[in-house]
């Protein structure tokens, strides 16, 4: 695919791409995009000091270095696992501005760091959180049943790639939660919520980050 960087309204980097005329994160604001739909509608809905995170989607590695400095200041424990199965290049990494962007000292060694680890191995990031990238597809990743607490899907958008938000991909998301968890994404279409509660979510609208009125929690159902 043909990428370029751009700058989001925030100021903060996105991605671009031209095949899909679709960004990696909100043109009206990356960071912004992220602390709201998955930092303040997920991450700060867990009430355990100790937790695992699946995202789908890993992409710049926004989410998990944003998540990575949080868990930090929260004192929290985190193993995060994301899934990718196109990752962006080390030329494209050193581009991005987010390290840039945020009020942290750890924030260029953490950066940095998220994107040298290999893939396929869980690695602790800083004192509180472990990742482990997964290079593959949304449709073919293997995942353990009841395991994870909280899941950031950040597929690209509904339009260009309908088929990552199939009741067959909410499925293998909805088994893979734990019982209580849940499940937060920044898209709101109706096929979208169809999807999650034909396979059990109970489905909650929230207001939207900034260019956005509105998103997605999703939670599993106790049986």
């Amino acid at each position: 695919m043909n990428r370029k960087i751009i700058i989001t309204s925030d100021g903060s980097s996105s991605i671009f791409v031209e095949e899909l005329q679709e960004t990696y994160h909100s043109v009206f604001g990356a960071i912004q995009e992220a602390n709201h739909v998955y930092l303040k509608e997920g991450f700060s809905q867990m009430s355990k000091s100790e937790f695992t995170i699946l995202e789908m989607g890993f992409g710049t590695g926004l989410n998990a270095f944003l998540t990575a400095l949080e868990t930090q200041k929260q004192h929290k424990a985190v193993r995060y696992h994301a899934v990718e199965g196109f990752p962006i290049t080390q030329d494209e990494v050193a581009v991005l501005n987010y390290p840039q962007q945020v009020d942290d000292m750890q924030a260029v060694a953490c950066f940095k760091q998220l994107h040298q680890n290999d893939w396929e191995v869980e690695l602790q990031i800083n004192d509180g959180f472990r990742l482990k990238k997964i290079k593959a597809l949304f449709e073919d990743v293997q995942l353990e049943s009841g395991f994870y607490d909280l899941i950031y899907f950040d597929a690209f958008g509904y339009p260009y790639q309908p088929e990552l938000w199939s009741e067959q991909i909410f499925k293998k998301m909805y088994d893979a939660l734990t019982p209580q968890g849940i499940l937060v994404t920044y898209a709101c279409r109706g096929p979208i919520k169809v999807a999650m509660r034909n396979v059990g979510f109970r489905v909650e609208r929230l207001a939207g980050p900034p260019g956005k009125r509105q998103m997605l929690r999703a939670h599993k159902k106790p049986k």
